[in-house]
């Protein structure tokens, strides 16, 4: 930055913090529920939907009482669905999506025609690779994603539409070409800015959208089944989670105005990269490669919980004060997601060579919630599915670029289906109240030539 400019910058900064501050003490005192959390830190109730169920707790005499996680999708827990997954051998994503969107299983005739419109609508538009990918490349994949999703209004003949099948088609056609445009993305990130070569495969027929994925992402295209359903699995468990999660509801909110869908996805793959929301897988794995520096021995328990002790009072990591990983707005007692990443990662990681990495974030799910505790009290605490996705997808050999992307991919299902909900139900802009704390007095302007 010009001297000039970072001084003219600071100036107002100055500025700006010298006439504006707002203590967190008033929101308190005025009963604002920041975040929009109740006191008892469930979320405030917002909306309507029958889509996903986050269970983390059960409200026992008007309290909330810690429970083992669950995740349900339309009525079925995500557990049945991923046992089936791997007790019949088979890639379980496509019928997530077709679950989420229409509130039932497919039958197989619907499944083979759902695959075969997914498949068809992986390629993306003619040029468009060339002319709003390659020509302004980006060295942040989300950003790039938001982009891209907003760019495809311009190549759709009837974008604006809400009609249920003019939105439906949108979302499919999202949900199949996103993974197109992320390592499309990154391949050209490899390029221009890490000076490498680039692969630019096209999609193989018949492939899932796991097999997709890892097949054009590789320069290669070389992958073992048991690779493609470990990212399979990551699919699923990430497919949706409720309406009040920050994305998810980012994509109701503006969905509630009449906006177009390319909008309203965009906002949610903003939201989701915040290091607060789906940014935190990459967090954990910044988190784990300071841990293996820092850590002599990372089967000594008390080292361990000493240097995650250091971490919350801010001595070591990234000084945030923050365990990534470890910690959720619903569940308590565990996120069940984390239990079958846990699970279903371990063989690979011995396969591979990341034991360590992998014992020591078990040892971090272990240990955090009562090094938390004696830090800093309050509710039960739990790993959640950060703790383990961002180093599934670096033994899958998957760049750190895409760990987020990888995260968005998996979701867009979930937002596309709140989306339709919010437009065909919801029927009501969303319009919090916010409290005014600035002075009222109308006699306040002063002449310009009389200010100092």
């Amino acid at each position: 930055m010009d001297p000039t400019n970072a001084s003219s910058i600071a100036y107002l900064c100055e500025e700006y913090i010298k006439n504006n501050f707002i203590d967190p003490e008033v929101s308190e005192r005025l009963g604002v529920k920041r975040g929009l959390r109740n006191p008892d830190g469930t979320g405030v109730l917002a909306g309507l939907t029958n889509v996903c169920d986050v269970v983390g707790y059960e409200m026992v005499d008007g309290k909330p009482v810690p429970t083992d996680g669950r995740l349900i999708y339309r009525g079925i827990d995500v557990e049945r669905i991923v046992n089936a997954a791997f007790a019949e051998d088979r890639f379980m994503f496509e019928e997530v999506i077709w679950l989420l969107l229409f509130a039932k299983l497919p039958t197989p005739a619907q499944l083979a025609n759902f695959k075969d419109t997914l498949e068809r609508y992986r390629a993306l538009p003619a040029g468009f690779v060339e002319d709003m990918i390659m020509k302004a490349p980006s060295p942040n994949i989300m950003n790039k994603m938001a982009r891209s999703v907003l760019a495809l209004y311009s190549y759709d003949d009837n974008p604006e539409s809400l009609d249920l099948q003019n939105i439906m088609r949108q979302s499919v056609a999202l949900i199949a070409s996103l993974p197109s445009i992320v390592v499309n993305a990154y391949q050209v990130k490899r390029r221009i800015y890490d000076h490498a070569s680039m692969f630019l495969h096209l999609p193989v027929p018949g492939q899932s959208t796991a097999e997709h994925i890892l097949s054009t992402y590789r320069a290669d295209q070389n992958f073992t089944k048991e690779e493609a359903r470990l990212l399979d699995l990551c699919l699923v468990l990430h497919a949706d989670h409720g309406g009040g999660n920050n994305s998810t509801f980012s994509c109701r909110v503006l969905s509630s105005t009449g906006t177009d869908t390319y909008s309203a996805i965009a906002a949610a793959i903003g939201s989701l990269k915040g290091p607060k929301h789906g940014g935190a897988n990459h967090k954990v794995m910044q988190m784990l490669d300071m841990m293996r520096e820092n850590i002599r021995d990372a089967a000594d328990d008390e080292e361990v919980a000493a240097y995650l002790t250091k971490l919350i009072r801010k001595e070591a990591g990234d000084r945030s004060g923050l365990i990534y990983g470890v910690g959720h707005a619903v569940y308590t007692k565990s996120d069940p997601r984390a239990v079958i990443l846990r699970r279903n990662a371990r063989s690979l990681a011995i396969q591979k060579g990341y034991d360590e990495e992998f014992s020591l974030l078990y040892a971090v799910e272990s240990l955090a919630p009562e090094v938390m505790r004696r830090e800093k009290g309050g509710k039960p605490i739990c790993a959640n599915v950060d703790l383990y996705s961002g180093l599934i997808y670096r033994m899958l050999g998957i760049s750190d670029d895409l760990f987020t992307p990888l995260f968005a991919i998996s979701r867009i299902p979930g937002w596309c289906a709140h989306r339709v909900e919010e437009v065909m139900f919801a029927n009501r802009i969303m319009r919090p109240a916010y409290k005014y704390l600035g002075t009222n007095n109308t006699n306040d302007y002063v002449p310009l030539e009389e200010r100092v």
